[in-house]
């Protein structure tokens, strides 16, 4: 798994697109997997600090409990609907799929403004993070997978 930090030097120019998209939106939609391993969507919240990507959970929350048995996730973050008229103003959705690493050292909790409390942090590191928008007639999509160069793919 990536953190962060090393995708932002394999793939700087999709890094940075992806944080103006990510910091623009405060609430995503986060992707679980239930016991029986059926989907779940969560709301959530994240936040990119020192080279890593961070989310957090309250006490006992469903998506925290699914993170622990099986830290597989996706984050979906949205963006208003472009402009009908002018299509190629959509900053676009990015996507970001890795997994959850639960953190349990006070020293970071504290660090993380959770001293003393049952929250929950964790730190995301990547396998794949994408972008689509339109430009022009076409639908635009920038792919990155850990450990291989982006990919563009363009459709009509």
């Amino acid at each position: 798994m990536t953190s962060w930090k090393e995708f932002e030097i394999q793939a700087p120019e999709l890094a940075a697109v992806a944080r103006g998209v990510m910091e623009r939106h405060k609430h995503k939609v986060l992707a679980t997997l239930r016991k029986d391993g059926s989907p779940r969507v969560s709301g959530t919240e994240s936040r990119l600090d020192g080279g890593e990507l961070w989310m957090g959970s309250m006490p006992g929350a469903v998506k925290a409990l699914d993170l622990r048995r099986d830290p597989r996730m996706a984050i979906h973050v949205t963006s208003p609907d472009p402009d009908e008229a002018d299509p190629s103003s959509w900053a676009g959705d990015v996507k970001l799929a890795g997994r959850a690493v639960e953190i349990t050292d006070p020293k970071v909790l504290a660090e993380a403004g959770l001293p003393g409390t049952d929250s929950h942090l964790f730190r995301i590191d990547l396998s794949e993070v994408v972008w689509t928008r339109v430009e022009g007639d076409e639908l635009v999509i920038d792919t990155w997978h850990e450990g291989a160069e982006v990919r563009h793919i363009r459709r009509k």
